[in-house]
């Protein structure tokens, strides 16, 4: 049998080591790895207009000519200029064309804290022009805007094959709804309008923070969400460098009709709609959205990692579910009516560094209010309890609350290795029920808690991401790798006195390597032979320093430190601190 298909106690026990072992050592000076992980940015929403050190360069809005210093268009603005598109044949991830927008209509405020949902956004012009738009030219950089919409099928057709130009029109006309009968549904209102073009300036003073680590420590424009769609798979794929499925058993199942994806193009032919499903079985050509992605996917210039990765009988999670135990590990009622991933068989890095004998941690917040329907608490995003071998497991009591972490981080014996922190979800950059401004403080209330430790700080690698892009528009290159992504770029920070000062790194990645990582510097093998830690690194040309030669490939993020240089990281100014002093 598989090892990703073992069960219950028994793959618990599969994955633990034989005998207790002592930690081993770390191949680099790296000791501790700290992941912080915040929601649904973009590189170009977040770094767009960042103006990179002298003698680095950056691909993002303001490096490319789309728009200029003050965050009005620039002299190649039309390079994002967003198209319409031609539906009447139903799903396409690159459909055909049929024009281009005159002027971009007037974005919503959908799931906004303090706004009116299904109105226009008055905050913001009723016209605007095509192409990307400063939000903070209408809005403070601290309030509540809409929540572009991000799933599965949608993020494929945003993206476009690369040309990133149907962002505004897929929002506008491919919705989503719940229900029983998607024949009966006439048309679905998105309350998108163009939201996904509003990005920060950081040339005008927005996300002062992000500007200074990426100007004293490395950062990465070629990062990259694992899977097109949300959050919860690809919080599975920075814990599985893999995807979730459904289960009954532990073993491959069937999930309920209306929990299955099914897409539909609606009578007036203008708009696709999808019933709000969450699986598909990618390796049914017949499935609902599958045969056009797999067309699309023979026709690449190489073949994609394991043909595409669906293995028969498999119903992948390719929607936003939560786990199916609660922060407990009392596991909750399966049903049609759930909207619950069921427990999960797939090996974890999480169960990987428990074999190797590499202490881990994973702190959420709000995690001690889990029992509570707490908005505080992302269940989805404390990703270890999706699986049996933690909830079922030794690996149970490594999953605690953020606020476990501010004692820790006091004394570095008590940090573990590796350590992942969800944050609570009001502070965790989300559009909508969260704002930029608050993730980013807390970034700097984790970076300024390491650093107040100096056993703890000179031997960490702090990494700073998000989970995916959230929907918004970047103008980054995207490598497909298999059927599932990958998605847009996100922005990849590393904090550490081993970072490349002021370095931007080209290197294709995505949450992939952040395992990678893990395993390279602790001599832990590839999680399955399907994960995709087992991609090799890529191989890049001077002509074109992003686009893998030998793709499908994925970094392991090596090439953002330069391990000799500590001593002179320590005695560089350092502008986080001042700033902290001011």
């Amino acid at each position: 049998m598989p090892t990703r298909f073992l069960v219950g106690a028994a793959a618990a026990a599969a994955l633990l080591p034989l005998h207790a072992a002592a930690a081993p050592k770390a191949t680099t000076p790296i000791e501790h790895v700290i992941v912080l992980v915040g929601e649904n940015r973009t590189f170009d929403n977040l770094y767009g207009v960042y103006k990179p050190p002298k003698g680095e360069a950056v691909w993002n809005l303001l490096s490319r000519g789309i728009v200029r210093e003050d965050g009005t268009p620039g002299p190649n603005y039309h390079l994002a200029a967003q198209k319409t598109a031609d539906m009447s044949k139903g799903y396409n991830p690159v459909p055909p064309l049929a024009g281009s927008y005159a002027k971009l209509p007037q974005p919503f405020a959908a799931g906004a804290f303090g706004q009116q949902h299904d109105v226009p956004d008055a905050r913001f012009p009723s016209e605007l022009a095509n192409g990307p738009f400063q939000l903070t030219k209408y809005v403070s950089a601290g309030a509540h805007t809409g929540d572009p919409i991000h799933r599965f099928f949608q993020m494929w057709q945003q993206v476009n094959g690369g040309a990133n130009d149907l962002f505004v029109w897929t929002a506008d006309h491919f919705g989503f709804y719940r229900g029983d009968d998607i024949a009966t549904v006439e048309s679905v209102p998105t309350y998108q309008g163009a939201v996904a073009m509003g990005f920060y300036n950081m040339a005008r003073g927005d996300a002062p923070f992000f500007r200074q680590l990426a100007e004293r420590y490395a950062i990465a424009d070629n990062y990259h969400q694992s899977i097109m769609g949300g959050t919860a798979q690809n919080y599975v794929a920075l814990a599985t460098a893999d995807v979730g499925f459904y289960t009954e058993n532990g073993r491959k199942a069937v999930p309920p009709a209306g929990q299955i994806s099914q897409l539909q193009l609606l009578k007036n032919g203008k708009q696709l709609v999808e019933n709000g499903g969450s699986y598909v079985q990618c390796a049914d050509q017949g499935a609902s959205g599958v045969a056009p992605i797999k067309e699309y996917l023979s026709k690449l210039p190489y073949r994609t990692f394991n043909d595409g990765n669906c293995e028969p009988g498999a119903y992948y999670m390719v929607n936003n579910l939560d786990p199916s135990y609660t922060a407990d590990g009392r596991p909750l009622p399966l049903g049609p009516d759930k909207l619950l991933l069921p427990p999960q068989t797939i090996p974890t890095i999480g169960d990987a560094m428990t074999q190797a004998g590499v202490p881990w941690k994973w702190y959420s917040g709000g995690r001690n209010d889990g029992k509570k329907v707490d908005k505080e608490y992302c269940g989805m995003c404390d990703t270890l309890t999706f699986f049996n071998s933690t909830m079922n497991g030794a690996d149970k009591h490594k999953l605690l609350d953020l606020q476990q972490f501010y004692v820790d981080v006091k004394d570095a014996n008590n940090i573990p290795a590796v350590a992942v922190i969800a944050p609570y979800d009001s502070i965790s950059g989300h559009p909508g029920y969260a704002m930029e401004t608050g993730f980013e403080e807390l970034a700097r209330d984790i970076v300024e808690r390491v650093k107040a430790n100096p056993a703890l700080w000179e031997k960490t690698a702090i990494l700073i991401t998000f989970d995916e892009g959230g929907g918004y528009y970047d103008s980054g290159y995207v490598q497909i790798v298999d059927f599932f992504g990958d998605g847009t770029r996100i922005p990849l920070v590393a904090v550490s006195p081993y970072a490349r000062r002021g370095a931007i790194d080209h290197t294709y990645y995505d949450h992939a390597s952040i395992v990678k990582f893990i395993e390279r510097n602790w001599n832990i093998p590839a999680l399955s032979h399907r994960s995709r830690d087992n991609l090799p690194n890529p191989v890049h040309g001077k002509a074109n320093p992003y686009v893998p030669k030998n793709r499908p490939a994925i970094g392991d993020l090596m090439n953002m430190f330069d391990f000799s240089r500590k001593s002179s990281a320590h005695s560089a100014p350092d502008p986080v601190q001042q700033n902290a002093k001011r």
